[in-house]
């Protein structure tokens, strides 16, 4: 691997893992203690931006049932900064816990691993929206398996997106729509941020083009699509509906009572699920899933593009059972199927948190480009 360390992918004939630098933050609780000053903005992917890992090249590669590789077009491979037209629209993406220092909060250093996770995330986005994407102070993975994350690390990385946001809005969104994209811990922080800047401002809810908020637990009343974690702001649930909310939890089966995601403590409460690849309740829909070939390890298919896809391997559907609502995953795979399959490297607790976003990365670059579309009329 050269400059950007991506998120490893574990391939087996039958198994597909990413980085467990990607699993951990949305069990956190954001503090609303006071906090410290935040940080002048330091920006991971900004238009103009030299070295954006949210313009990575989109090249693909198919994976077929068979092992075998269906390669792009020649024409379709490399897009120069010069021939790109500036999308409608913008994302403001937050990453998840990726953070490896051993301190209980990272600093605002680049890294390979901040890197490497937007290009895995955010990239494919580009041709949807502008990315802008903040650095932030986000408690590490050390800080959350030795239990030393305070209340105060926590409010740390909130702050910094805060006034990342409104540095965002003040400069660069002259009126724009607005994508908000996250994961796990980007997921948790974005989560308030909509609760208490958008939600609660009719200005910034006409910004709103959607939230998609992954891998993290925003709540609703059961069988509702809204009232719990935002007043006002509802789900997705038509290709024509724009100010609102995508989340969900991705798992291959009914999680376990456990859980880390799927289920809440609180009374007269669920996590909400909406399925990205058909929106409305109780619809399945086949996944479009994306994987950068970097990610792929030796004795499965390499492919001399940056990126692989698998087309309907898996069908997704939300379902709920025994107090947890979660993103059903089914493999459509028989034995002789070749291709990559998800697996669940920390277990049945954790489902396919860590490839949340990659199962169905297609279905949710189409769905912001309807949603884009709706929103501009």
């Amino acid at each position: 691997m050269a400059d950007d360390q991506v998120p490893q992918v574990s391939l087996r004939r039958a198994t597909c893992l990413l980085a467990p630098a990607l699993v951990v933050g949305a069990l956190l609780l954001v503090s609303s203690a006071s906090a410290q000053s935040p940080a002048p903005t330091t920006w991971l992917c900004k238009p103009g931006q030299a070295n954006d890992p949210c313009l990575a090249p989109l090249a693909s590669s198919t994976i077929k049932p068979d092992g075998g590789l269906l390669l792009p077009t020649s024409g379709s491979w490399t897009t120069s900064s010069a021939a790109r037209k500036t999308p409608p629209v913008d994302c403001f993406y937050v990453y998840p816990t990726v953070s490896q220092q051993p301190t209980g909060n990272s600093n605002l250093e680049v890294t390979s691993a901040e890197t490497g996770v937007a290009r895995a995330q955010a990239s494919r986005f580009q041709k949807k929206c502008r990315i802008f994407a903040p650095m932030y102070r986000q408690a590490t993975l050390a800080g959350i398996f030795n239990r030393a994350t305070t209340p105060v690390d926590r409010e740390l990385g909130y702050s910094d997106v805060k006034a990342a946001w409104n540095e965002y809005l003040s400069r660069y969104n002259k009126g724009r729509g607005v994508i908000f994209i996250g994961h796990s811990q980007g997921t948790g922080v974005l989560t308030r941020l909509i609760s208490e800047e958008v939600d609660t401002s009719p200005k910034n809810r006409r910004r709103l083009v959607s939230a998609l908020l992954i891998g993290g637990g925003v709540l609703v009343p059961p069988g509702k699509d809204v009232g719990g974690s935002f007043k006002k702001i509802p789900a997705c649930r038509s290709n024509s509906q724009f100010g609102c909310v995508v989340a969900y939890n991705t798992f291959p089966s009914q999680p376990p009572a456990d859980a880390r995601f799927g289920r809440t403590v609180q009374p007269d409460r669920e996590v909400l699920c909406v399925n990205p690849a058909a929106l409305k309740r109780g619809r399945s829909g086949l996944a479009q899933t994306y994987v950068l070939t970097a990610q792929l390890s030796l004795g499965n298919p390499i492919a001399p593009t940056p990126w692989v896809h698998m087309d309907g391997e898996y069908t997704t559907r939300c379902q709920t059972g025994d107090g947890a609502s979660w993103l059903n995953a089914a493999h459509n795979g028989g034995a002789a199927d070749k291709r990559p399959q998800f697996g669940e490297p920390l277990g049945p607790t954790w489902g396919f948190h860590i490839v949340d976003i990659n199962i169905v990365l297609g279905n949710l670059v189409d769905l912001a480009g309807r949603q884009s579309a709706a929103w501009r009329g």
